[in-house]
């Protein structure tokens, strides 16, 4: 069984700062691509970042280009994401996604998610 489990969501005022991480056990974690989705109320889930499996590539949605950073720690089965300068357009459920292809197919995991709400 594998599992994700996220964690660092909460209340931001606008302007403030917030590090989500996410847990993977019992899985290769290095073996797989990591990357944070959010999907807010009425509104398609979509890829906030990515991470390759050795960490040596990053690739950021538009909209949080220069504020987010992730990265992960392959020693603790764990990636983070920095969230730097929130807006309030920022509010959604994050959620982290693990990926892996070989030749039978993609492996594709998924966590339960952490709210994240960005308000004054």
């Amino acid at each position: 069984q594998v599992r994700l489990v996220e964690s660092g969501g909460g209340l931001v005022q606008p302007g403030g700062s917030l590090r989500l991480s996410c847990a993977a056990s019992r899985f290769s974690f290095s073996s797989f691509a990591m990357s944070w989705y959010r999907q807010a109320p009425g509104k398609e889930r979509e890829l906030v970042a990515a991470i390759t499996s050795g960490g040596g590539m990053t690739n950021y949605a538009d909209s949080v280009k220069g504020r987010f950073t992730i990265s992960r720690d392959n020693a603790k089965n764990t990636v983070y994401l920095q969230m730097n300068s929130l807006k309030p357009e920022d509010t959604a459920v994050y959620s982290c996604n693990a990926r892996r292809v070989v030749t039978g197919g993609t492996y594709d995991y998924w966590g339960q998610g952490t709210q994240v709400t960005v308000s004054s």
